[in-house]
């Protein structure tokens, strides 16, 4: 299951769906408040968020499920995961955290407080999919509450001590992404009982889109190995 960045949508997992189909059956979550849910309004509570999206999913527990999640959804899919085992339902069988630093090193960010201009900046700052989309007035006048929600939601976020993971991490980072350094990817460790392995691919906080291939090739081999990772970091 894949849960998108802050502002994203489902459709930003089409080519990785694509990549992996059909020896994996990938869902993508969509937030509300975007494309075909844009007449819903954005929720702007992580927690909420969490609660919302294992309530939907749930069900699923008669087959293996693994977690991706990029920036602001790898903390949506850690908080699935908890969720998931706090309820005794079968606990992931990995999850790979992309593009966000462990959810024990807080950074002081308020974006979300800010106008919709130095919003939109850090935005195309960070080169996101369809970034020229940004500069279209009646586009932005959809996508920006959805946007601002989500970045109230993430940077409100809050994690509290507790319970551990006890599945495989697998993290994923860019080594130039301005949004997580490396030690604060390799925090994620400290979150897990499981083993868990950090992927350091060329590219800044988007690198996903430019490394799709590896990103996928990477995702392919984990989940066909299923094993319990190896504590390492590995550049590509």
């Amino acid at each position: 299951m894949c849960l998108p960045h802050a502002g994203g949508s489902a459709s930003f997992y089409f080519s990785l769906s694509k990549a992996l189909t059909p020896a994996v059956d990938v869902l993508a979550v969509q937030y509300p408040g975007r494309q075909d849910r844009r007449s819903e309004p954005p929720v702007d509570s992580l927690p909420e968020l969490a609660d919302r999206i294992f309530e939907a999913i749930r069900h699923l527990d008669d087959r293996p499920l693994a977690l991706f999640g990029h920036s602001m959804g790898a903390v949506l899919a850690y908080e699935v995961a908890l969720r998931m085992q706090d309820t005794g339902l079968p606990t992931p069988v990995r999850l790979f955290a992309s593009g966000r630093r462990a959810p024990s090193r807080d950074r002081a960010e308020r974006l979300h407080l800010g106008s919709d201009a130095q919003l939109l900046e850090e935005v195309r700052r960070l080169g996101g999919p369809h970034a020229g989309l940004l500069a279209d007035p009646e586009i932005l006048e959809v996508i920006m509450p959805a946007i601002r929600g989500d970045y109230q939601a993430i940077e409100n976020y809050r994690w509290e001590p507790g319970p551990v993971l006890q599945c495989p991490v697998t993290v994923l980072t860019g080594d130039s992404d301005p949004r997580v350094s490396i030690d604060e990817a390799a925090a994620w460790e400290e979150h897990t009982t499981g083993l868990t392995e950090l992927q350091v691919f060329p590219g800044g906080h988007f690198f996903l889109v430019d490394e799709s291939a590896r990103v996928s090739g990477l995702l392919a081999d984990r989940l066909a190995r299923r094993d319990a990772g190896t504590r390492h970091e590995a550049r590509i």
